[in-house]
């Protein structure tokens, strides 16, 4: 007999149809019918729902008045308007640190993302994460909103906003002139466009990110640091393309998949998607592979 305060059963199917919610090809109406049917009921699909979404109040890992860092938020120069963003540094910064932009997901520079840009300066590293949506108003509260602001983007707007987000870390005053860039998911993919267009960046760590076009690979200067998770099949479909031209390519690259891990395996706001033990083995790779290629 089940337990009334049992947890649901999650599967594989639901994160999967999830995450064709979150990549805009499922509407919410359809994702909660799709749901309901995985579920067997509307009021399982109701309690399973916000186990595969994020939840916004979660506690941060790095708390915003942590005194260990100092975070402001700021606006700075975009490719053609005002950007804005959250800057975060070390509270007991010593000399010129390396700078690092953490890009976010496709819910916008929300409570977690500006955590992980704490995490990021309690690492040693003046972080900056910036709001892609700015050239559309900022970030919403509502992340169903932000979400759907996404299709409504420019590419092109979205990459130089970027490349003018490395010059302006490049000249940050505590900041010794080199840059990095971590992103997730939709911010994975930038990053990997990002190193195809900022030859002046010099390290890339794409969480499951989209990967970008085979003849832009060339373009590509900086070292890159690629995680997927192994049951993130739709990004993974193009892994072995992407490898094929870094080596043609000649650009330093690794690869890890995390076996067992979904898409989002490293947002630890998604019950149902995170996965401590692949979160904590990539957070270590990248702080590593940032340390070295910042220094």
């Amino acid at each position: 007999m089940t337990k009334p305060d049992a947890k649901p059963a999650i599967t594989q199917a639901m994160i999967d149809a999830y995450d064709e919610y979150t990549h805009l090809t499922l509407d919410r109406r359809r994702f909660m019918e799709q749901l309901t049917r995985l579920a067997g009921s509307g009021a399982a699909a109701a309690a399973i729902a916000p186990l595969l979404a994020a939840n916004s109040a979660q506690a941060a890992v790095v708390a915003d008045n942590d005194p260990r860092v100092k975070g402001e938020e700021i606006s700075y120069p975009g490719s053609s308007g005002e950007m804005k963003g959250y800057l975060v540094k070390p509270a007991d910064k010593t000399g010129k640190l390396g700078t690092v932009i953490v890009v976010h997901e496709n819910r916008g520079l929300n409570p977690h993302i500006r955590d992980v840009a704490r995490r990021v300066a309690l690492e040693g590293f003046v972080a900056l994460a910036p709001d892609f949506l700015s050239p559309l108003g900022g970030t919403p509260t509502d992340e169903d909103k932000a979400r759907d602001m996404f299709a409504k983007l420019d590419p092109a707007q979205t990459i130089a906003d970027g490349v003018a987000t490395v010059a302006f870390l490049k000249s940050d005053k505590d900041g010794n002139g080199k840059v990095g860039a971590i992103g997730f998911c939709w911010g994975g993919g930038t990053v990997n466009m990002l190193a195809v267009n900022a030859p002046d960046l010099s390290a890339g760590v794409a969480y499951y990110g989209m990967q970008p076009k085979a003849a832009d690979v060339s373009r590509i200067k900086a070292a890159l640091l690629l995680h997927y998770g192994g049951l993130d099949e739709r990004i993974n479909a193009g892994i072995d393309a992407f490898k094929k031209e870094l080596d043609a390519a000649h650009v330093e690259y690794t690869v890890y998949v995390y076996e067992g891990a979904n898409h989002a395996f490293n947002n630890d706001t998604s019950a149902a998607r995170y996965d401590k033990k692949a979160a904590d083995l990539a957070w270590g790779r990248t702080i590593a592979f940032l340390r070295e290629k910042l220094k």
